[in-house]
């Protein structure tokens, strides 16, 4: 087979199905069908309210753009009106996409590895703000242990940005320090995240180990500091290095 010179990963975040930019995500879909992606990562927040109909509409969505996807979970995409169901399968209402969450993406010059940052309730308000619990962070530090030989990139996927916006802040993530520096020492050199709205591309570090922070806008109406909906383009050549372009929707 031959070997491509790069791979094009489409990052976007927070569609928020129910409140989304109609005219973003239209111009989104452009992208994707004139540029055809090696594949489409979307980390969390798919629809505003969890509803079947939102579900729906973000399935049917997805499906059209052909290319392959993994779907990350968002504290949105959890039930919020049925809460039996919130705790006994909060993210059954995927549906159609159910395939694509959650699911590792192996690239020609990258591998993606899923992370969940989410969980249906927790002892503080709000509880859309992320929580990494012990037993879905040793599923992530175990994959990567197991592609410790593999020279491609590893790359983590997760809804929660893991650490706050600048060192001495306060967290909003639950042992988001800890995941981070666990992550960046089993060989994750980037995480990918939404969830804030405000796209960011920075280098942090934790115990001097170091990983690349890489945060998507929104396609919804649900702006934040000012910031236009937006995406991200990844580019990974052969040598490992990652080129990122973040797009912004003209309003």
């Amino acid at each position: 087979m031959p070997i491509h010179a790069s791979t094009t990963l489409f990052h976007v975040s927070d569609t928020h199905f129910g409140v989304e930019d109609r005219a973003a995500m239209a111009w989104f879909e452009n992208a994707v069908r004139e540029e055809r992606p090696d594949a489409l990562v979307c980390t969390g927040d798919l629809t505003q309210r969890a509803t079947h109909q939102q579900y729906a509409v973000a399935a049917e969505w997805f499906a059209g753009l052909n290319t392959p996807i993994m779907l990350q979970p968002g504290n949105h995409d959890m039930p919020y009106y049925n809460l039996w169901e919130r705790f006994r399968s909060p993210f059954a209402r995927f549906g159609a996409l159910d395939k694509a969450v959650g699911a590792e993406l192996e690239l020609e010059h990258a591998l993606i590895v899923p992370f969940d940052t989410n969980v249906p309730a927790q002892m503080r308000w709000p509880w859309s703000d992320g929580v990494v619990t012990r037993k879905k962070l040793d599923v992530a530090l175990n994959r990567l242990a197991e592609l410790r030989d593999d020279p491609r990139p590893k790359i983590i996927a997760c809804h929660h940005p893991l650490l706050p916006e600048r060192d001495g802040a306060k967290n909003p993530t639950i042992r988001g320090d800890l995941a981070f520096k666990k992550l960046a020492a089993a060989g994750a050199t980037v995480v990918l995240t939404g969830h804030v709205h405000f796209p960011f591309d920075q280098i942090r570090s934790r115990d001097n180990f170091a990983m690349r922070m890489i945060g998507a806008g929104t396609l919804s109406t649900r702006l934040r500091k000012g910031a236009p909906p937006s995406y991200n383009v990844l580019r990974i050549d052969q040598t490992g290095l990652i080129d990122v372009e973040k797009r912004d929707f003209a309003l």
